[in-house]
């Protein structure tokens, strides 16, 4: 293994080596997918292509909630329970990233000690770097490694914060949001946005002196979704209290999840929602790549520093510099 660490794979190297499970060179595949070298981003889009037939099999969950929840104390009780029931289970846990170094602050490897050494779980803790919604930039193609690889439920944590929330429905089956016992005020400020996207709400840490104020968050947050079932097609948003640290309700948290998942490939929406998915992200990095096409330009770079003088003194409005740029980049050929 370490001989197959020090050498240059090649793209099929990396394919024989995912589709078979090492899990030293999965690691390196989402690395060489996270990386920004060119040569490797070209490695990466063939690599995917040949991976990506055999992915689509997870039962992909995002997993929110606000810091101090316990989101990946919740992560490792519950891998760790599907894991005793017989499934692969794979953790892309995105990290609010250094500002100096962009590397991955917070060890999730170290947080989730006992699912990271589960022969049949797999963590990646991944930088946010900055990009939007504090989900890694490449979270979906890593999902697609890791699917080939032959994990069978993939589990997405954000760092919960920002537009987190609906990047990560737009990628995932079911999304879970874990809250805090006693909504109190917590409910008043929680994003209508949040409401609409969640498959369902679990109240976490309902142990010791908080069962009570748990259920009394459950009721309040039931009444709140009440008259939003709507924005779910009509289908009822599950409510209900769980304890990472007694695994109470986790057990009923899987259920819910499969049943859902179960229902939606059996009636045809899984795969249109998956289609959906897809779309939205090919667009999504066509919108990516031609930023940075337009950022590289020679006229472009050439002419920005001024345009952008004009704009910050308030002699050129915004919207007249943008379509002067723009005209300019499509002129250049």
């Amino acid at each position: 293994m370490a001989t197959a660490r020090r050498r240059e794979l090649s793209v099929e190297d990396y394919a024989e080596g995912v589709r078979g499970g090492d899990r030293a060179v999965l690691g390196r595949a989402i690395s060489l997918i996270e990386s920004s070298a060119k040569r490797h981003q070209e490695a990466s889009r063939e690599l995917l292509t040949r991976l990506t037939p055999g992915s689509g099999g997870a039962v992909r969950v995002g997993i929110t909630g606000v810091p101090g929840v316990g989101k990946s104390t919740f992560i490792e009780s519950f891998g760790v329970k599907l894991c005793e029931s017989g499934r692969r289970v794979a953790v892309l846990a995105v990290d609010p990233s250094s500002g100096v170094s962009g590397g991955s602050i917070l060890g999730d490897k170290t947080r989730m000690a006992e699912l990271s050494v589960r022969a049949d779980a797999f963590i990646r803790p991944s930088p946010s770097a900055g990009t939007l919604g504090g989900v890694a930039s490449k979270t979906r193609e890593a999902m697609i490694v890791c699917e080939a690889a032959g994990f069978d439920v993939v589990l997405v944590e954000t760092v919960g914060v920002g537009q987190s929330e609906t990047v990560v429905a737009g990628m995932t089956d079911f999304f879970l949001g874990l809250m805090l016992p006693g909504a109190g005020d917590e409910l008043q400020g929680i994003k209508r946005g949040l409401l609409e996207l969640v498959d369902m709400i679990a109240v976490n840490k309902a142990d010791g002196d908080n069962v009570a104020r748990a259920k009394l968050a459950v009721r309040e947050y039931r009444n709140a979704l009440h008259y939003m079932s709507a924005a779910h097609g009509g289908e009822s948003v599950e409510v209900l209290t769980c304890s990472a640290l007694t695994g109470m309700g986790l057990d009923h948290v899987w259920e819910t999840i499969l049943d859902r998942w179960t229902r939606m490939e059996a009636s045809g929406e899984l795969g249109e929602r998956r289609k959906k998915q897809a779309l939205a992200w090919m667009w999504a990095m066509v919108d990516e790549r031609l930023r940075r096409v337009f950022r590289e330009d020679e006229t472009v770079r050439a002419t920005l520093p001024s345009v952008e003088a004009e704009v910050s003194a308030g002699r050129v409005p915004a919207t007249r510099a943008a379509e002067g740029l723009v005209d300019a980049f499509v002129r250049r050929g």
